[in-house]
């Protein structure tokens, strides 16, 4: 890779720069290939179709576990021996408080109302049963817990199921403690595309579940997308993304490691800096390749660069503003001035992270508000996960006697103009 193939700098307004955007909004077209989508659909119907056995079949080919049975894929002895990395455990400590304290404004009871003579309730209702998707492939993730567990247990969901790949939970002391920690009690070691749809339609041994929630790989957002419908999903994530706008004076340094912190994640990571001054970009250029050499993740990130990485460059705040709708980033970081401005002109964006004291990191791990997040565009019209995510709504309606005549011939009156005449005839019996 040449240094400049490292991160290209565009004018936002040059062909080549309209060309670049383009590719970053049609992202989510590149996320699951066709290949992925049939074969993981064949995975689920297998389960589906052979509950136990082909779940047992598919754990033994994908994750390489030979079980007897599907009981003897549940894990139970979360129990760290030892082996916590130094400081983790007060990490967690300091991540689920902030977690806890974010997400308990979002819980509500519902609400009643009346006005004459007819009363409505809204009812909330946590769902009954849910599973929770840790994933484990080329890095665990016990944060991931923290940020799915802890909304779903102050939403009030009764039954957690969390599904992880088996050799992320036994390499991972980590993530056994977190789960220990959080009391999870019922954890499946199985991953991919089968642990989805046996979360989704359940086998002779694990029971289904009403929603399945949790980033991972592209074979288990192929999974999600073919089951949808058939239990609910939280979305259909893609790689991590970060939209860095900085201006000309603020640190290089800083700048290319939080451009590096999304690289590292997938070499199909999205890493994208906004910038009004191209010397810049030659400046944060440096840096990446200053910084990447120490990375035991270098391989992944430079490939992330290739593919995604690029750098407008602006001459106003109008136009970063436009690009970061169209972008409509997972993660967008403001730094300086400047560019903390962009922050009330900006609509599509998952979370926001103003400031250069403030990493998307942070957001990562103990900023409060939950790192599961829309991606590949999807920030224009989905929202990060909360509360909300693990309830259900219904209402209550009640007429008296006179509320209901009076409501009856405009009742009457919408049934007869869509061509319903039983929905007429009950309408005008309540005159």
């Amino acid at each position: 890779m040449t240094v400049r193939a490292l991160l290209p700098a565009v004018a936002a307004d040059s062909p080549r720069g309209r060309r670049a955007l383009a590719r970053l909004a049609a992202r989510g077209a590149r996320v699951l290939d066709r290949a992925t989508e049939r074969a993981a659909t064949r995975i689920v119907r297998d389960v589906e179709r052979g509950g136990d056995r082909a779940l047992l079949e598919a754990v033994g080919r994908f994750d390489g576990v030979q079980a007897l049975s599907v009981a003897d894929l549940r894990l139970r002895d979360h129990r760290s021996t030892g082996g916590l990395a130094p400081g983790f455990a007060a990490a967690l400590e300091i991540a689920i408080e902030a977690v806890e304290r974010y997400h308990a404004t979002q819980v509500h009871a519902g609400g009643r109302m009346s006005y004459g003579g007819v009363e409505l309730e809204e009812r909330r209702l946590p769902l009954r049963r849910v599973g929770l998707y840790v994933p484990g492939g080329r890095a665990v993730y016990p944060s991931s817990v923290v940020m799915t567990v802890v909304p779903a247990r102050l939403a009030g969901v009764p039954e957690i199921a969390v599904a992880t790949p088996p050799g992320a939970y036994a390499a991972s002391a980590e993530l056994r403690h977190t789960l220990e920690r959080l009391e999870v009690n019922e954890v499946w070691g199985m991953g991919g595309a089968h642990a989805i749809g046996a979360l989704a339609y359940g086998t002779e041994t694990i029971a289904r579940v009403d929603k399945i929630l949790g980033p991972g790989n592209a074979w288990v957002s192929a999974a999600k997308r073919a089951v949808s419908g058939v239990v609910a999903v939280d979305g259909v994530a893609g790689p991590s993304e970060v939209v860095v706008v900085a201006g000309w004076g603020e640190d290089a340094g800083t700048v290319a490691a939080d451009l590096l912190a999304q690289a590292e994640h997938d070499p199909r990571a999205a890493a994208v800096l906004v910038t009004d001054r191209a010397a810049f970009v030659g400046a944060v250029r440096a840096e990446l390749l200053r910084q990447l050499p120490d990375l035991a993740t270098a391989e992944t990130a430079r490939a992330a660069l290739a593919a995604f990485g690029v750098a407008f460059v602006i001459e106003d705040a109008a136009v970063a503003a436009g690009l970061v709708d169209a972008i409509a980033p997972e993660h967008l970081q403001l730094v300086g001035a400047w560019a903390e401005q962009l922050e009330s002109r900006v609509r599509n964006a998952g979370a926001i992270f103003l400031g250069a004291a403030t990493p998307e990191v942070f957001g990562d791990y103990l900023a409060g508000p939950s790192h599961v997040l829309p991606t590949c565009g999807t920030a224009r019209f989905a929202s990060a996960l909360g509360v909300e995510d693990f309830v259900r709504r219904s209402h209550v309606v009640r007429f008296d006697r006179a509320a209901a005549a009076r409501a009856s011939a405009a009742a009457a009156a919408f049934a007869d103009a869509e061509g319903l005449p039983a929905h007429a005839a009950a309408a005008r019996r309540r005159a």
